[in-house]
């Protein structure tokens, strides 16, 4: 019995747009490790507060202080202006007829991985160059700490930096090749000083914060942060459109893949850039 390619299509394109959504989540290093996601297709502004008033003690029928002094901020997100990351993959209509359902699986797997990767290095060390995302690494106003792959007490100092500033920290991000090194740190005792993770949330923690592992940083580079206070604003999830025509004469199907983000911080003290140090091997 034959095929209808054009019923073909619309599978294709069904599956993937309910695939792809999930997936990217799942296989983004940033959008897996909590930030707060707003949806919005247009700027979007965030109110912040930079400097609070005082508040003190007042007695019975005494004036309130009122002198001002909140300062009220934001920050501005999305633009008119910002890119779209953007890929095509062509398929023949042959492949299409022959496995409709089983190529679905290799092209979710591929199209995830393409736009993952790009976008979690935009997300986590883009310049924003070009209109394109400004990455955590490249936000302003971060201080930073020194880590070590032979030592963690910096990262307890990179800690208390944060216990100082009133923010509590719940993600540590970390190049591959430190995090391992970490991992074969142990204690007087021959423990192992890298914990498993027993949530689900994250496979390892260190000093009880979860910890995620990318190669998107290089050796020597990491994060430590409240994800909270990390704004990932989402103007389409992955949107799939199936191009029957534009490859016709090569009797092939393009598949058209575009999703736009941003990224800013709330409060940028949430925020810690970890820098290899004294001890590291980076």
């Amino acid at each position: 019995m034959s095929t209808d390619t054009t019923s073909a299509h619309s599978l294709i394109q069904e599956q993937l747009s309910a695939i792809l959504v999930e997936p990217l989540e799942a296989e983004s290093v940033l959008l897996k490790s909590g930030p707060r996601i707003f949806n919005s297709a247009e700027p979007l502004r965030i109110p912040t507060i930079e400097s609070e008033g005082p508040v003190t003690w007042v007695g019975e029928n005494e004036k309130i202080p009122d002198d001002g002094k909140t300062q009220f901020g934001e920050i501005e997100l999305m633009p008119s202006s910002r890119k779209s990351l953007k890929a095509i993959e062509r398929i023949s209509n042959e492949l299409i007829r022959a496995a409709k359902r089983g190529v679905t699986g290799a092209l979710q797997a591929r199209l995830v991985k393409r736009v993952a990767d790009t976008l979690d290095t935009a997300l986590l060390t883009g310049d924003g160059a070009d209109d394109t995302i400004t990455g955590l690494l490249n936000q302003k106003g971060l201080e930073t700490a020194p880590i070590s792959t032979t030592d963690t007490d910096p990262f307890l100092d990179a800690l208390a930096l944060a216990a100082s500033k009133e923010v509590t920290p719940n993600r540590f991000i970390l190049n591959g090749t430190d995090f391992y090194a970490l991992r074969k740190l142990k204690d007087k005792n021959g423990r192992y000083v890298m914990q498993n993770g027993v949530d689900g949330s994250a496979p390892f923690r260190l000093f009880d914060i979860p910890v995620t592992v990318t190669n998107k940083l290089k050796p020597g580079q990491g994060v430590l942060a409240n994800m909270n206070d990390v704004a990932v604003v989402r103007d389409t999830n992955p949107t799939v459109t199936i191009l029957t025509e534009r490859y016709a004469e090569y009797d092939q199907v393009g598949i058209r893949v575009t999703t736009r983000f941003d990224l800013g911080l709330i409060r940028p003290e949430s925020v810690i850039l970890l820098k290899g140090g004294s001890g590291s091997e980076a």
